[in-house]
């Protein structure tokens, strides 16, 4: 990829050879953000697992202490009193069967996370084609498919975050943004990883945390030092 001269100038800040303590590496990510926008910090955690086996999946969800720093939509799929029950508890969206057609047929998304009650899985899973590669798709394992619709729709809103793997066995989550103190960068980098190191699939064998970066949405990237992290 090609990088312009501001990127190869704040780079410069960054030893790529370095594995840095992870408060360090917030202070750096926060240094080398050049955008002109409130940029999101992510995570990339590439771990040693081997995503084709069911035994070594991962899949939770985690709320961010200090919150995403974004204001997130929630649909609902719910009918009668837990459509009510949902829409009390501040969704953007609650709905059944009538929403089908308006995300098939005219490509409506302006929602960040759905939740749906069990009984609504049936209507839910027409939409799986379109849903599950957006990673919009409700869960049981990220509590998304549950009969608390309120406590649900409350950690999403709090800043509840999934993580799982992609197909290269890396997890990626926004873990706040760049405006954020590096403390409350750091409580929500602590509660993050520390999910992931206890979400660790028993029959991985070897390293499990191969690597972590942080970084921001246009800056490079800061290598984190995963043996800490693993021994926090």
């Amino acid at each position: 990829m090609k990088r312009g001269k501001n990127y190869k100038e704040v780079a410069k800040k960054v030893d790529r050879m370095t594995l840095y303590d992870l408060s360090d590496a917030i202070t750096k990510v926060k240094e080398t953000a050049r955008a002109k926008f409130d940029e999101t910090v992510e995570l990339h955690v590439r771990t040693g697992c081997d995503g084709r086996h069911a035994d070594q999946q991962i899949r939770g969800a985690v709320v961010l202490p200090a919150g995403t720093g974004k204001t997130v939509k929630v649909l609902v799929f719910a009918k009668n009193l837990k459509a009510d029950e949902a829409m009390a508890a501040g969704a953007d969206y609650v709905g059944a069967e009538e929403l089908i057609p308006k995300i098939q047929h005219e490509g409506w998304l302006d929602f960040d996370v759905v939740v749906a009650t069990p009984d609504m899985m049936g209507v839910v899973g027409r939409l799986g084609r379109i849903l599950g590669p957006k990673g919009l798709m409700p869960n049981p394992k990220a509590g998304t498919v549950t009969m608390d619709v309120t406590k649900a729709i409350a950690d999403i809103k709090a800043g509840k975050i999934e993580y799982r793997l992609d197909k290269s066995n890396i997890i990626h989550v926004p873990v706040g943004k760049v405006s954020f103190t590096v403390e409350q960068l750091q409580q929500n980098l602590d509660a993050v990883l520390g999910a992931i190191v206890k979400a660790k699939p028993a029959a991985v064998r070897g390293t499990y945390l191969k690597s972590i970066t942080l970084s921001s949405t246009m800056g490079p990237g800061v290598r984190v030092n995963a043996v800490k992290v693993m021994n926090a």
